[in-house]
């Protein structure tokens, strides 16, 4: 298995080797950094001390803080400059999507949806989107996207192939909810079920969630708590590097994966 793999260890390693945790997490730090024990809580409840993965396996109980909350240097003026800018390259896309949307019910079904996501420090705040699934999709509760999922639409299968549904977050860039990058936001029903399986999850709300983030470049899209693990890592990872450098390369390794379609469900 690959690096990112060893987020998490199995019943026989519960005693773990603090050195390399602390490699895979903190080396490297940057100023303002700081290494601990997780021993906290956030706004979505008490980090589950004893919680465990499927299989009776644990998460490294070693992870990064920040110990001065806040945005990177510049990235707030970054998010508002550069999002102006997507906003005014892709509108015409975005006319076009929004106007094949509402013609594909003849204006019966709503064009954008908004749901209901757990942002910076827990808080919650609705995204938006373009409507690429039937309006009766979640009529059976809320459920993660599946390979080949019924509920998309025909046009819903290319603007999610494309990430053209993700472009009307840039409202949610501009007024703060978000910026370009960071870890994706989650829904409220999945972090309570991450926090409870994965320690130290709901550390990834340290910094704004993202359009897009290191975990979506490096990782394809998951079903299962392992995979959120293993996406932990990126966004951990994303959390120490925190910088406007950063996000330039995260967003430059994201074209690619626009025009291929890698992990789209």
């Amino acid at each position: 298995m690959g690096k990112e793999a060893q987020i998490y260890k199995t019943d026989g390693e519960r005693k773990m080797n603090v050195q390399t945790d602390r490699d895979m997490f903190v080396s490297q730090d940057g100023p303002g950094y700081g290494f601990n024990q997780i021993d906290t809580t956030d706004s979505l409840g008490v980090i589950n001390a004893s919680g465990s993965m499927t299989g009776n396996t644990l998460f490294s109980q070693l992870v990064l803080t920040k110990k001065a909350g806040g945005e990177s240097l510049g990235k707030r003026q970054f998010d508002l400059v550069l999002g102006a800018l997507i906003l005014l390259l892709a509108s015409p896309v975005m006319l076009i999507t929004a106007g094949l949307i509402w013609l594909s019910s003849m204006g019966r079904d709503p064009v954008f949806y908004r749901q209901l996501r757990v942002g910076l420090k827990g808080r919650e705040f609705y995204v938006w989107k373009f409507r690429s699934m039937r309006t009766d999709a979640e009529r059976n509760g809320a459920q993660m996207a599946a390979k080949n999922d019924s509920r998309v639409t025909l046009i819903g299968r290319f603007i999610r192939k494309t990430r053209i549904d993700e472009l009307p977050q840039l409202w949610n860039v501009f007024v703060g909810d978000m910026s370009l990058v960071g870890p994706r936001p989650e829904r409220p029903e999945f972090v309570s079920k991450f926090q409870r399986k994965i320690r130290g999850y709901a550390l990834r709300h340290q910094v704004k969630p993202g359009i897009t983030g290191w975990a979506q470049v490096k990782y394809p899209y998951g079903e299962t708590v392992e995979d959120a693990a293993h996406k932990l890592y990126y966004d951990l990872t994303y959390v120490r590097k925190n910088s406007v450098l950063f996000d330039m390369m995260v967003l430059l390794r994201t074209i690619p994966v626009i025009l291929t379609g890698h992990g789209a469900r």
